[in-house]
Order: structure tokens, then sequence, then C-alpha cells
């Protein structure tokens, strides 16, 4: 006997679908883009022009520093990506690595405490950052790291020097975590 037609079901239930985990995940997906600036707005070819001298220079950075941070961050991680294409070893680092980055950088939602202590953005960015090429120097593609890590630190402080800050509208938040400590306590 046959039986065309018919869909065949298991004969074990699925497990249910938690749609509270997932509507979580997608509204931190979102949230954690949002800390990006928006491309078009980085590369805006009419805010860019050279500083008048070494201290405009130097107030650019940091400002574009602190306002484009996860910009940079990704652009750091595509060039880093981009030399390490020929080092499959290397490239599953970096992937499991840049899991840390989404969970801990980009789509963390809440302040990160660690023994009662919030950390701030700019100092998990700087644990990951070491932690990156630490463990891609361990992968023995030290030449292809060191030269990617050069390569994005110079893309990264031009186009902050050149990109005019005027036009950039910090909130009070980021300006006060760009003169803040990187470690705060938390009661």
């Amino acid at each position: 006997m046959t039986n065309y037609g018919s869909i065949p079901t298991s004969s074990h239930p699925s497990p249910p679908i938690d749609l509270e985990y997932i509507s979580r995940a997608k509204h931190r997906i979102k949230s954690g883009l949002a800390t990006r600036r928006p491309w078009k707005t980085m590369f805006d070819l009419q805010s860019t022009n050279l500083p008048h001298g070494f201290f405009d220079a130097i107030s650019r950075i940091k400002t574009n520093l602190v306002y484009f941070r996860a910009n940079y961050a990704v652009v750091v991680l595509l060039v880093l990506f981009l030399s390490l294409v020929y080092h499959p070893t290397s490239l599953l680092v970096l992937a499991v690595l840049v899991v840390f980055w989404i969970f801990l950088y980009f789509l963390r939602d809440e302040p990160l405490v660690v023994f009662r202590h919030q950390i701030d953005d700019r100092t998990v960015m700087i644990c990951l950052s070491v932690l990156t090429i630490v463990m891609l120097l361990f992968t023995h593609a030290t030449a292809n790291v060191l030269g990617a890590v050069a390569t994005a630190v110079v893309l990264v402080l031009v186009h902050a020097a050149v990109r005019r800050s005027d036009n950039l509208y910090l909130d009070e938040e980021a300006a006060a975590a760009s003169e803040a400590s990187g470690l705060t306590s938390y009661p």
C-alpha cells in the first residue's frame, strides 16, 4: 500500500521554538548595530580635508576614534581577515575570535561587570584587540598579522585625521566615556 501525496511525519515531536529568545537576540543585534555609525557618514567626502596643524589632527583623531569606534573595529577585523585568507588555521582562530567580538563588544546591551566592577566599551575593545593579536601570533602567521595590524592602524589614523569632526554630534554619554577611565566601580 502506497501513500502518495501524504506528508511523512516523524514519530517524536520537534522541540518547541523559544520565540522570546529569538526576539531578544534580534533586538540585541539591532541595538548592537546601532552603535556602529552609518558608513555613508564615515566616508562623507564633503567632511574630509587636511588638518590645520598637529593639534587639530590630534583633536580630530580623538573625536573620530570615539565616534566611529565600532566602525574602526570592523575595518581592523576586515583587514585582518583579508591578510589571513591563505592561512586556514589563522582564519579559523580569527573566526572564533570574531564570535567573541560579536558577543562581548558589538551585541552587548548591558555593561560588562567583572568582580563588581563595570568595564566600559573602550576597555573591552582594547582587551579583545590584544587577545586577537596574541592568539593570531600563536598561529605562525606573525608577518601577516603584524602587517595587517600596521596597515589597519595607518588606515584608521589617516581617516581619523582627515575626517572633520566639527559636524559630528557626540552625545554627552560618549563624550564623558572618552574622558573617563576604563574601569569604574559598580555597587
